[in-house]
């Protein structure tokens, strides 16, 4: 396992409670992932892999199935899950994310009113265009390893993180 560290703060402390839970599943085959242009919402105009909160009556891997069909009219097939992020925005809201990856689907990627679907290589990920903590975790990720990332966000300015990998 190895850790990176760029924060005093411990988001496993009893204070730290998420606002939302919430998914991200990325598609990935051939050295390739699928990614969207999210239309709107949190991080609107980024691309990032599909997810969005968890409703009351699903699992967490419910979740992130179900928000791959809603946003790109696929289905995930081997869903594995992948580790967990939790993020503080500065105006109070807080997310904790978990992550998952598969390896196929069903259907065709097609743009709904939510995302439009984007095919990268692995080694051609946008990252000027994604979240600033994407560029930290989003590869190493997709090469098999597990993350565990806390990180803390001013609008769009990632401003610390702490976060390990196995």
């Amino acid at each position: 396992m190895s850790d990176e560290t760029h924060t005093d703060k411990d988001f496993s402390e009893p204070e730290w409670h998420a606002d939302d839970t919430a998914s991200l599943l990325f598609v990935y085959q051939n050295e390739t992932v699928l990614l969207i242009r999210k239309k709107r919402g949190l991080g609107a105009g980024k691309i990032n892999g599909p997810g969005g909160k968890q409703e009351a009556d699903e699992t967490i891997m419910e979740c992130a199935i179900r928000e791959v069909q809603e946003e790109l009219r696929i289905t995930p097939i081997d869903v594995q899950p992948r580790g967990e992020l939790r993020f503080s925005f500065l105006d109070g809201y807080k997310m904790h994310v978990h992550l998952f990856v598969a390896s196929d689907f069903t259907g065709t990627p097609t743009e709904t009113d939510e995302a439009i679907p984007l095919w990268f290589g692995i080694d051609e990920l946008p990252f000027d265009e994604m979240w600033a903590d994407d560029r930290i975790w989003l590869r190493r990720v997709l090469n098999g390893e597990s993350v565990d990332g806390t990180f803390t966000f001013d609008g769009d300015c990632m401003l610390d993180h702490s976060i390990s990998f196995s």
